[in-house]
């Protein structure tokens, strides 16, 4: 597939292309326009098109697109099909959630292995996920091909952890430790998650709803009273 210089806002577009097809799967429809899927994005047909245009020609004029055949390719474009193995550094209350409850391979990484300082998990496996010491980390990213570590340690073990990664070559880090980890003279790249930062932006669209119901209330209000005072 051709690939062009892409935008960070169409790279986050395409999760949820791919939520969105799975869904029509799910309901049994194998054929949407651009129109269609526009509308249950809330995204323009043009958008849609301009995005997938990035990566090659989809769909088909009066036709639209084949739902099963787009989900392969938008599939491929995030390297679904490419089997990447992950690591998960820090088994506390968000690392352990995430080995039992998220499943990689549905995305696309086989999780191999997680590392903790704990010793009463260490040599444990949960969801067929052994816990190895933090000691043998190093020994294990030269031994084992690691395209992407999931962090989860406390913020004060964030630094370090992610000097070791980068150091040993790791490809990416899905870093959950609430520091934001920038490596300016290393190529390993870093999605930093903030789960305040969702919460935070659904409090500003709360308050810019309630401010506006507020003005129009204070509005209303103005108007009876300059009704009463003309009467």
């Amino acid at each position: 597939m051709k690939r062009l210089k892409v935008s960070n806002n169409v790279i986050r577009r395409l999760p949820r292309y791919l939520r969105k097809l799975d869904e029509l799967s799910a309901q049994g429809v194998t054929r949407v326009s651009s129109s269609e899927l526009g509308k249950q994005l809330g995204l323009t047909p043009s958008q849609i098109r301009q995005d997938f245009s990035c990566f090659g020609e989809f769909g088909q004029q009066g036709y639209g697109y084949h739902v099963p055949s787009l989900r392969r390719q938008v599939a491929a474009i995030l390297g679904m099909d490419r089997n990447y193995q992950a690591v998960l550094i820090g088994v506390g209350n968000i690392g352990h959630a995430l080995i039992d409850n998220f499943c990689f391979s549905d995305w696309g990484f086989h999780l191999t292995a997680a590392f903790d300082v704990k010793p009463e998990i260490i040599g444990a496996t949960f969801n067929k996920v052994p816990v190895l010491s933090m000691e043998e980390l190093p020994k294990y990213l030269d031994e084992h091909q690691v395209d992407i570590a999931v962090l989860t340690v406390p913020k004060d073990a964030a630094v370090p952890v992610t000097q070791i990664l980068t150091a040993h070559g790791v490809e990416a880090i899905w870093n959950f430790t609430n520091v934001e980890l920038t490596e300016p003279n290393s190529s390993t790249i870093v999605e930093n998650v903030h789960f305040s930062d969702s919460l935070l932006s659904l409090s500003y669209y709360v308050s810019e709803r309630q401010d506006e119901r507020a003005a129009r209330a204070a509005r209303e209000a103005r108007r009876e009273n300059s009704s009463i005072s003309n009467s």
